[in-house]
């Protein structure tokens, strides 16, 4: 039984997608979320949950055009993680096609929605979960190396060692990695790295930013404001963090 979650703006079209979802016998359960930054969140609850959880996903049917984040932004996010779930794309638009497949959806479905047209893209994407089920290998388990964090990008994971991450941006739920070489995505709160990269000289300057103090150039005080120079960018300090962060570069340089 597939597990669907249908992503649609539009409340009319979302309820009437849920409606046929949950008709089809294939479909065990169908829930709905009204934009692609709801989506994120509960995909990304689904992938913690692991692939027998109880808020597993199989399935997400896809609308394109919605404000803010889009259904071919999503579809993109989802192909940098390990193992995401299968999307169908549900959409007025036919000229999105190309950019679908490319994202390799399984398949794309034309509003209005037809039932026994949805039901060939349930077929297909039930077809799909268990033959990747079936052929899955295990999953090794391995003790986390404290010097680099592993970054995903287009279905490749890459190592990013820590020692050259120069700062840390909040972005919702997740948090962007920049290094001299450019930045990364990753699934994990600023919250939780900041915790985790205490000890290796992350400070937090901003309820957005934590920074390496190794990579600090320049603490500049300009009328009242406070700001530091990572490699070519500055960043603000919020007041609440400049003391802490003064004394903490006046250590390093000093002990």
């Amino acid at each position: 039984m597939l597990r669907a979650l249908a992503v649609d703006d539009e409340k009319p079209s979302l309820e009437e997608l849920l409606y046929l979802l949950n008709a089809d016998p294939r479909v065990g359960s169908a829930e709905g979320a009204s934009d692609a930054t709801e989506a994120l969140r509960r995909i990304n609850r689904a992938l913690e949950s692991g692939p027998d959880g109880p808020e597993a996903i199989d399935v997400v049917f896809l609308d394109i055009h919605m404000a803010g984040l889009d259904g071919l932004d999503l579809a993109r996010l989802l192909t940098g993680f390990a193992r995401p779930p299968l999307v169908v794309f549900v959409t007025a638009h036919e000229g999105f096609a190309v950019q679908a497949f490319d994202l390799k959806a399984v398949d794309y479905v034309l509003k209005p929605v037809r039932r026994e047209r949805l039901a060939e893209a349930i077929r297909r994407a039930a077809q799909l979960r268990d033959t990747a089920t079936a052929t899955a290998p295990p999953i090794p388990v391995h003790e986390p190396d404290p010097d680099q964090i592993p970054v995903e990008l287009g279905g490749v994971t890459r190592f990013v060692a820590v020692d050259d991450i120069t700062h840390v941006e909040a972005q919702g739920d997740y948090a962007r990695l920049h290094t001299s070489q450019g930045s990364h995505l990753v699934r994990i709160p600023l919250s939780t790295l900041e915790e985790r990269w205490r000890a290796r000289g992350f400070v937090r300057i901003h309820r957005r930013h934590l920074v390496a103090l190794r990579h600090v150039g320049e603490l500049r005080l300009d009328a009242g404001t406070v700001s530091v120079l990572v490699g070519p960018v500055e960043l603000q300090v919020s007041r609440r963090h400049a003391r802490e962060l003064r004394d903490l570069l006046m250590r390093r340089t000093t002990g």
